[in-house]
């Protein structure tokens, strides 16, 4: 259960009603696509960056603290060196492929996205495949392809390393080991996409058994896969090796915000873009717009957020016992807000009961030792229900989207979850977390 109570005791704490901004600009990203399309489409920076400018404007004017911003503006940049990169990179690649779709292999190919996604992201994978997975099922592709493309790809997938999902990068910024999570949550993670892989397997099969004869002939005869923008791969292994580089290194800023890895990420995105042929880009639809928005919408999260974690980590705001309560509260709010703050939002609250600090990598170090049962529950609450809607997670729109483009059925908003969501991925979830959060 939980139970919000008056922070306002503390002198030293931002006022309750700070939290306003941040919990408007998450309700904005959850209701705005579905009720004001149209004015989102063309608002959102000026909703998002105006909420974040409120909250600025209390810490220069009120607080007279300009400590809280300075650090939130070195996550955001971080952040978004890595998301960007990731993006623009995947971007450069090309899959081409014609058939092949029976049941094994596109249980296969949803199996190596789910690996994959741990090395370029959820977002860089989703946008690297979606295309060859509607290709491949041409004949016969229907919204439950895309539905369990979003489910193991575009969000359970990346529950291994930091790259794979947004939540997981918050928490390697904040002190998380890098190799904190493969240690503790592949069991977790085998568990959930072996179970989804699964499903997906039998419902794929009476699928395909339905087809007609001329269509399965089509989708099991050989065809050849293409590539394209495969110096990619080099600019790819200079992100991925910027975020091992030695702790002094990765710690020495320019400006006090810029980090070296963040530097070497947006060169590496650079030199991708102007190195990759023009007509790779086009073949993939490649355009700013997807990660223009992640920008935008994250420069008012990052801002916003400053008041909620301040008065979370002071353990009175939230009350949770157990880690299998956090993780069906880290999961229910992730399933229809975005994951990533969520999930700071719980580790923020967790480490205050403990008296310790999210801005202190020394105490999230200590946390992740010495109550990991409650950190694995975040981690994968954040991670697996961020599946549980469009809203859930960026790229569950992005797939959608694309999806749409390609003339492909994807569900409605409301089909997703009572078609899907609720009846198959929700099950598999409470099944998880019953065998794997203690």
């Amino acid at each position: 259960m939980i139970l919000l109570a008056a922070a306002s005791s503390h002198a030293a704490l931002p006022p309750m009603g700070m939290v306003a901004p941040f919990a408007l600009l998450l309700l904005c990203i959850a209701l705005m696509p579905l009720f004001a399309a149209h004015f989102w489409e063309h608002h959102y920076p000026k909703v998002a960056i105006g909420l974040g400018l409120v909250t600025a404007a209390y810490y220069i004017f009120v607080q007279k603290d300009w400590h809280p911003l300075h650090h939130a503006g070195h996550e955001y940049v971080s952040f978004m060196a890595l998301v960007g990169s990731l993006f623009v990179i995947s971007g450069g690649i090309n899959i081409r492929v014609k058939g092949e779709a029976t049941p094994v292999v596109n249980t296969l190919f949803l199996l190596i996205g789910a690996v994959l996604a741990n090395l370029i992201g959820t977002t860089g994978a989703s946008m690297l495949m979606i295309r060859p997975w509607i290709k491949m099922n041409k004949y016969r592709i229907t919204g439950l392809h895309i539905v369990f493309f979003i489910f193991v790809i575009s969000n359970v997938g990346g529950a291994l390393t930091p790259i794979g999902d947004p939540p997981l990068f918050l928490g390697f910024l904040r002190g998380v080991p890098f190799w904190w999570v493969l240690e503790h949550c592949w069991q977790a993670w085998a568990l959930a996409v072996g179970l989804l892989l699964a499903v997906f397997y039998a419902m794929d099969s009476v699928n395909f058994r339905r087809a007609p004869k001329e269509v399965r002939e089509l989708e099991t005869a050989h065809e050849d896969w293409f590539f394209r923008g495969l110096l990619n791969v080099v600019w790819l292994a200079i992100v991925l090796g910027s975020v091992f580089l030695p702790k002094n290194i990765q710690e020495t800023t320019v400006l006090g915000i810029f980090s070296v890895p963040a530097l070497i990420m947006f060169a590496a995105a650079a030199a991708s873009y102007f190195t990759t042929k023009k007509e790779v880009h086009e073949s993939n639809d490649f355009n700013f717009g997807p990660v223009k928005e992640v920008g935008f919408l994250f420069i008012g999260i990052f801002l916003t957020m400053i008041p909620a974690l301040q008065i979370l980590q002071s353990g009175e705001a939230v009350k949770i016992d157990t880690p299998m309560q956090y993780y069906f509260s880290t999961g229910a709010l992730s399933a229809f807000l975005d994951n990533a703050p969520t999930y700071l939002s719980f580790l923020a609250a967790s480490m205050g009961h403990e008296q310790l600090s999210v801005d202190s990598s020394t105490d999230v170090l200590k946390f992740a030792a010495e109550h990991a049962g409650h950190l694995i529950a975040i981690s994968l609450g954040a991670v697996f229900f961020g599946a549980g809607s469009y809203i859930g997670n960026g790229p569950n729109f992005m797939v959608k989207a694309i999806a749409d483009k390609s003339k492909v059925h994807a569900p409605s908003f409301l089909a997703y979850m009572y078609r899907y969501s609720i009846p198959i991925l929700l099950p598999v979830l409470i099944v998880v977390g019953w065998v794997m959060v203690k």
